[in-house]
């Protein structure tokens, strides 16, 4: 049982480091003039095709809309401590969706052949989120709590 609860705690720790790491890259998108990039791009991708939804954003909504999501993420570590199940699934997605945000960051900034707005940060979100993705694997079979 202790060891459940010390896989548990290191499950609790990875989440709230890549949710830091998040807030970190999110710092970093702001301070790099990360809609200057986003919004053209999605301009263009609307012109050839208009049936995706893509949305454009002003800064402060933007803005605003991810420091809720960080803020929401980290309030709900306390159930990633617990090693609750149904986290295993959405610690997975953010994983790997913040895994993949990392990759076009550089991927965008070796292909544009300059640094990208947020490219700074994406080496923190890779190595945050690979910690998380490893944590989940390793956290045992059986879970602590079933909240």
């Amino acid at each position: 049982m202790t060891e459940n609860r010390g896989q548990a705690s290191n499950f609790g720790w990875a989440w709230v480091v890549l949710c830091l790491a998040l807030g970190l890259h999110v710092t970093d998108e702001a301070l790099t003039n990360f809609l200057s990039v986003y919004n053209p791009a999605v301009a263009g991708i609307r012109q050839r095709l208009p049936f995706l939804p893509l949305p454009t954003f002003t800064f402060r909504t933007w803005l605003t809309g991810l420091i809720l999501a960080v803020v929401l993420l980290l309030a709900i570590s306390p159930f990633a401590f617990r090693n609750a199940r149904w986290m295993v699934p959405l610690a997975y997605g953010f994983g790997v969706f913040m895994l993949v945000n990392g990759l076009q960051h550089i991927a965008g900034s070796v292909y544009m052949g300059r640094p990208m707005p947020g490219v700074y940060s994406a080496p923190v979100l890779l190595l945050c989120s690979l910690y998380l993705l490893k944590r989940i694997r390793n956290r045992g079979g059986s879970s602590a709590s079933h909240v």
